[in-house]
């Protein structure tokens, strides 16, 4: 782990002896093990703890300006819900030391990649980050020789064996298939806890393709040479048979000021899959009627694909989280399948739901 760390922050990232890095986490969250490992590479570390919203918005940017950050590190949903606030830092704070603004922990909508531009710090260097708690590093992540490109993440890490193979096995590029590593890699676990036989860990990365790591990301190589995640794998949606990733609705959806969490599951349904999106809406929009639903169906639809536009919309409460903050896609499909699934109290809320039953 140290050295996946070491190699993160010193050549994709750029960090020097003496820089200060900062990345809002949890303790929970892998990237508190990322953050706190800066201090083998010499860098300061700057911590924080509660919501950076309280008292406003700005409070990460006031935080930057102060303690000259040289690396600013959060979330993709983070980066969206800043662009809902209308805030603009690059008009009321000095970044002038920030070089690198990262993201991770779900794909980086391409409205994102221009609102940091347009409104944060244009010509800082913009890294989006996917790894894996298991390994608790990154798998593709930044390279500061080269040109940022929206929707992209830049490209493999130092050591890793990357690469995108079909159902088949085989190497695709500019196509969707499987995240893999075809080589061991330093901080690849060699067992799990309470797994004597070491069947868990086996079902869990090398069950898809003997001996090769299948991480269950759904990825594509772009033309550049980067990488675009699309989603968990596991989680794609395959109506009609077409595999399709939730990333691609989720950018469009979260681009509408009336919704502010949503999901998206494939759901079993006469001899085929359909797609239901389930949608938490803003204070002021409490009320999915029929004109929110078409709005939101035309988005996708324009936006993406009539593949992707939901069979089913469902208004709720909540969306249920993981402790690191992702979205519990897999428990929630199993939910509304009637699996048994772990943290029941949180997924009871989307048990038997009438609208899915017809």
């Amino acid at each position: 782990m140290l050295l996946q760390h070491l190699k993160a922050h010193r050549f994709h990232c750029d960090l020097a002896p003496g820089d200060r890095l900062f990345y809002f986490t949890t303790c929970g969250w892998m990237m508190w093990n990322w953050l706190v490992m800066g201090l083998a590479s010499e860098l300061t570390l700057l911590l924080f703890d509660g919501s950076p919203f309280a008292p406003g918005p700005s409070v990460p940017f006031d935080y930057a300006q102060d303690e000259r950050m040289t690396l600013f590190g959060t979330s993709a949903k983070f980066i969206d819900a800043l662009s809902k606030e209308g805030l603009r830092p690059m008009e009321t704070h000095d970044l002038s030391t920030v070089r690198t603004f990262t993201s991770t922990g779900s794909p980086l909508a391409p409205e994102s990649f221009g609102y940091v531009y347009e409104a944060i710090k244009p010509g800082v260097h913009l890294t989006f980050m996917s790894g894996g708690t298991d390994t608790a590093a990154c798998f593709v992540l930044g390279i500061p020789t080269k040109p940022v490109w929206t929707d992209e993440i830049l490209g493999p890490g130092l050591g890793m064996a990357t690469d995108v193979w079909d159902d088949d096995g085989k190497p695709v590029r500019g196509e969707k298939g499987e995240l893999i590593f075809t080589r061991p890699f330093p901080s690849m676990p060699v067992m799990f806890w309470n797994d004597e036989d070491g069947s868990k860990y086996h079902g869990a990365y090398f069950e898809r393709f003997d001996n090769v790591w299948c991480h269950g990301d759904f990825a594509e190589w772009t033309e550049h040479g980067g990488m675009i995640i699309h989603g968990r794998s596991d989680a794609t949606l395959n109506p009609g048979g077409v595999r399709i990733g939730t990333a691609e609705i989720f950018n469009q959806v979260e681009q509408m000021p009336e919704v502010i969490k949503f999901l998206a599951i494939g759901q079993s349904w006469d001899n085929d899959v359909r797609v239901v999106l389930f949608v938490k809406l803003a204070e002021d929009h409490l009320v999915l009627d029929e004109a929110l639903e078409k709005s939101i169906k035309a988005r996708i639809r324009s936006g993406a694909s009539p593949r992707l536009v939901s069979a089913r919309i469902v208004a709720v409460d909540d969306i249920p989280r993981t402790k690191s903050g992702k979205i519990s896609e897999l428990a929630m499909r199993d939910v509304v399948h009637g699996r048994e699934v772990k943290n029941q109290e949180a997924l009871d809320l989307f048990r038997d739901l009438p609208q899915l039953g017809r």
